[in-house]
């Protein structure tokens, strides 16, 4: 055999080793799956804690001004329910009888307690 040869098989044997060498280190490991895996699952929760807090924030906004309406709106029965009475008392100086009051439902009975009309 000539020299030539014997270069071309050390090459081919040089290449193949590479070859090999170079698909070993480029396989993917079971650990380097897990890996990604708890990464990609990680991002995807933080993702989805910052969407929550996100909703949360405005859950707890649209709260505090549901809050601030329902005070509002006591207030504006309080008024209402004193200029009632106001008046009621004004009919009755006048010598005349107030109409007889309308029936009242129990759902707003819950939160009228001393009407005297």
């Amino acid at each position: 055999m000539s020299p030539e040869t014997w270069a071309s098989i050390a090459v081919s044997a040089v290449t193949g080793g590479c070859g090999v060498w170079a698909a070993r280190s480029a396989r993917r490991t079971p650990r380097q799956e897990r890996r990604d895996d708890f990464t990609t699952v990680t991002d995807r929760l933080d993702k989805e804690i910052v969407r929550l807090q996100q909703r949360i924030g405005e859950q707890e906004t649209e709260s505090a001004r549901q809050r601030d309406r329902i005070g509002d709106q006591d207030l504006a029965l309080g008024w209402l329910l004193a200029r009632v009475r106001v008046l009621v008392g004004y009919i009755r100086q006048s010598g005349l009888e107030p109409p007889a009051p309308a029936p009242m439902s129990e759902r707003a009975r819950q939160y009228i307690h001393h009407i005297d009309v």
